[in-house]
């Protein structure tokens, strides 16, 4: 069940808020009737649909669990959601993250945006609240918190991949290399071109824009100037589609494109042909890639009337592993979970398994080559040993 926060009540109960702890843990048995669970996304904005989709994984699985008269230690309990919207904004991130707190949540899956989750981590840390997010940027499993854990593969692993099958599959001398100028974009362009220089190839145009820029005439020109063959590329899907028709208009078409997460959308099948091939990587595999993909996929439409339009079953599995946790720990509180979490191999409805090590990386997250063919993405190849 989902109960979004109230936040006129909100402040009139937080003065009950510790007694009210206090009572659930001072019975019978320590562990509460109802468990709170909370859930940080974008939910309003550009980016609701995403953070919509995963909340949604976790409405699904939590309601099987409660269905299924989910237990800790003996003890048959209800887990209820406290959804709360970020606004893919660090500020409003914090300040719902500080909300989910002294409501009492034992964890928290968020957030979507890599600079909410590093903003937010802290004060999930500061009460082991283990928080558990889609972010890809290192830095958020690198603050040195024992309660960060991330679902997917991280940036670093992408960059090696985009520039690992950039070098080896294109047969090609010359790249360019452009960000959208935003932290995820500039740091896996880096990343990749990094990992181009050390398979001896080229960078020969290094471009850096903000993520709103369209007017790309002058950037086709340079590109055509330089002979360029392969932009490896952080730009927003957008972005790509008016590079390439700014690329159509000076007849320079014979380049490939590999990008990431931003340009794998069906808005791409707009320029779809129009040049030598385009190419876009991803750590949020695809439902439908994996063996329990397709029951998943029939559960969720049916329960949602639409399909997935990014990581639910990421957040849907997720769900499924700290429900696990909790039976490890035979506890509830947030510091016991936490270490449950760093010990458990979990098994994952969906995606097979989540276990994560010292930091609260994936052990085996692998990262996706798609090449968009026939007004859909293929998907060419995944690894997780770029």
């Amino acid at each position: 069940m989902t109960k979004p926060l109230n936040r006129r009540q909100f402040s009139a109960g937080l003065a009950l808020a510790p007694l009210a702890a206090g009572g659930l843990l001072t019975g019978c048995s320590k562990i509460p009737d109802t468990i709170k669970i909370g859930v940080a996304q974008p939910l309003s904005g550009p980016l609701s649909a995403l953070g919509q989709d995963l909340l949604n994984g976790v409405n699904l699985a939590m309601a099987e669990l409660n269905k299924a008269n989910y237990s800790i230690d003996g003890k048959r309990v209800t887990l209820e959601v406290m959804a709360v919207d970020d606004k893919a904004d660090a500020a409003t991130g914090k300040a719902v993250a500080q909300q989910l707190v002294d409501a009492g949540v034992v964890a928290v899956i968020g957030h979507l945006n890599s600079g909410v989750s590093i903003e937010t981590a802290p004060i999930y840390g500061a009460q082991e609240i283990p928080q558990i997010a889609i972010s890809t940027n290192p830095k958020f499993t690198q603050l040195g918190l024992s309660t960060t854990f991330r679902m997917v593969a991280n940036d670093s692993l992408q960059a090696r991949a985009i520039g690992s099958f950039a070098a080896s599959q294109f047969g090609s001398s010359r790249y360019a290399a452009l960000d959208d100028g935003t932290p995820y974009g500039k740091g896996l362009t880096e990343g990749a071109a990094a990992q181009l220089k050390a398979e001896k190839r080229e960078v020969v145009l290094r471009e850096s824009f903000d993520d709103k820029t369209v007017a790309f005439d002058a950037l086709a020109a340079k590109l055509k100037e330089a002979g360029v063959e392969v932009m490896v590329s952080t730009l927003n899907d957008f972005q790509v589609i008016a590079l390439i028709e700014a690329l159509r208009k000076i007849n320079y078409t014979r380049v490939r494109l590999l990008g990431g997460d931003t340009v794998k959308t069906t808005d791409m099948i707009k320029v779809s042909g129009m040049i030598e091939g385009i190419y876009a990587t991803s750590p949020v595999l695809e439902a439908k890639e994996f063996v329990a993909g397709r029951q998943f996929l029939e559960k969720y439409l049916e329960a949602f009337k639409k399909p997935p339009a990014y990581g639910g079953h990421y957040s849907y599995d997720s769900m499924y592993v700290l429900s696990a946790a909790m039976q490890k720990a035979r506890s509830v509180k947030p510091k016991d979970v936490t270490a449950a979490m760093h010990a458990i191999n979990g098994y994952a409805p969906v995606t097979g398994t989540m276990t994560w090590d010292d930091k609260g990386e994936q052990r085996y997250a692998a990262v996706g080559v798609y090449e968009l063919r026939r007004g859909s993405w293929e998907l060419r190849m995944r690894s997780d040993r770029w």
